[in-house]
């Protein structure tokens, strides 16, 4: 597992942010039993450069939270079995299979960590969670959608026992 980070911000966490988004990206692959080794980059900025990924690649001209760039896409979500077929999924230096990318607005962690009365740690770590399902093809457009990512965001978040008490 490949995991490259990029801070464009300062980041103010009181907890190593790095590790704690290698144990939730490790937690995903394995309780989605994603069948390869894989890299993601993960991006932390503010909300002003996020606004305008979110402006260029979304066409919505706003802040938000986290983005999620997924570059395999799949029959089904959660579904792995037609990747060994897609040569171009893997990076041919390291044969891992390239995920995509997570951007991250550190000011939008501190602000919703406060918001919702939990951790920052909790925060950040549902937003790569939530990526993460992104990333493996789950989204959340339609009730049933966010019922099902929902729940696997709150499993993953169990598993390594970051709760919303924390």
């Amino acid at each position: 597992m490949k995991y490259l980070f990029e801070e464009e911000v300062e980041v103010p966490f009181d907890f190593d942010y790095k590790e704690v988004a290698k144990q939730v990206i490790d937690m995903a692959l394995d309780m989605e039993e994603f069948p390869f080794e894989s890299e993601v980059d993960i991006t932390l900025t503010d909300d002003a450069a996020i606004q305008e990924i979110n402006k260029e690649f979304r066409q919505l001209d706003k802040s938000t939270d986290v983005l999620s760039f997924p570059l395999i896409e799949y029959k089904n979500a959660g579904d792995f079995s037609d990747l060994e077929n897609q040569d171009d999924i893997f990076n041919p230096e390291s044969g891992e299979a390239m995920l995509g990318d997570i951007v991250i607005s550190v000011e939008h962690v501190l602000k919703q960590a406060e918001e919702y009365g939990h951790s920052i740690k909790r925060e950040y770590a549902f937003l790569i969670a939530h990526s993460m399902l992104h990333l493996m093809g789950y989204d959340h457009m339609t009730p049933s959608e966010a019922k099902v990512m929902e729940e696997k965001q709150e499993n993953i978040l169990n598993a390594l026992n970051i709760t919303r008490e924390e």
